[in-house]
């Protein structure tokens, strides 16, 4: 005999979040091991575009984090050959260099103490986007973790490799979680790696959707406060971590070389 049919969505809604911070744990795997996987998820999911992007997230001391080596696809990246580096890129732990353009993250990660992970590429559909000096539009359930939460730079400042580009583009991220940059690509934070690794595979789907919308008709805007409701609905934590453990399994598959040791997912 059902006993939920008659519920508010309110009751709803806080059983299901009970529900998922039971069944979804805490992952036991490392900042390193993580940072691998997110990698090879992004290759997976179209963010590849040969040595361009790049994709970190803080170490455990203050000014320094983990990135990857330049000269090194996505689809290469392991847990043993990530670099750790400090504000001025200088290499503390690994061998090799840093892509010179990590100079911007060093600005993010001082202008927001929230961000613990950045994941900036030129993915196909966010480049393609970008080229239109067209903001992101999320009018699709699924993409509403980007809704209101995606800023757009449409002056491109040029290759970021000096600090003017890394004001421009904090600056211009202000308080959001992502950002379409004009004639380059996408950039995401998160608070965790999980959440930074959603956000990028939904950022590269809501601009595909957007440019087969747009050229099918004219896109029709969501109501602001369901779409705020799914923003939130779909932005938790436990949420997050479930979306992690499952491209991450999928990059296994694809990818077992990732990890030097087996993980429980």
């Amino acid at each position: 005999m059902a006993t939920t049919l008659h519920d508010s969505k309110d009751v709803l809604v806080g059983r299901a979040e009970q529900q998922m911070h039971e069944h979804f744990a805490d992952s036991e795997l490392t900042v390193r091991q993580k940072l691998a996987l997110t990698c090879r998820i992004a290759f997976d999911g179209g963010h590849d575009s040969g040595l361009a992007g790049q994709i970190s997230a803080r170490g455990q001391e203050a000014g320094t984090y983990y990135t990857q080596r330049l000269g090194l696809g996505f689809d290469e990246i392991t847990e043993d050959n990530l670099l750790l580096v400090d504000e001025d890129l200088t290499v503390l732990e690994g061998s090799g260099m840093p892509n010179p353009a990590n100079r911007f993250h060093s600005w993010i990660y001082r202008a927001r103490e929230d961000v613990n992970c950045i994941i900036h590429t030129h993915s196909l559909h966010t480049a393609a986007l970008a080229m239109l000096e067209v903001p992101l539009i999320v009018s699709q359930m699924d993409t509403t973790p980007l809704y209101d939460d995606c800023a757009f730079l449409k002056d491109w400042p040029g290759v970021p490799v000096g600090n003017e580009e890394g004001e421009i583009i904090s600056r211009a991220l202000g308080d959001k979680r992502a950002i379409l940059l004009a004639h380059h690509g996408q950039l995401v934070t998160g608070a965790t790696i999980e959440e930074a690794c959603t956000l990028a595979v939904l950022i590269e789907r809501a601009a595909r959707l957007q440019l087969l919308a747009m050229a099918a008709g004219t896109i029709q805007p969501l109501d602001p406060d369901l779409a705020r409701e799914a923003h939130d609905w779909t932005s938790t934590d436990r949420r997050n971590k479930a979306n992690f453990a499952y491209y991450a399994r999928k990059s296994l598959r694809n990818h077992p070389d990732c990890l030097t040791s087996e993980v429980n997912l």
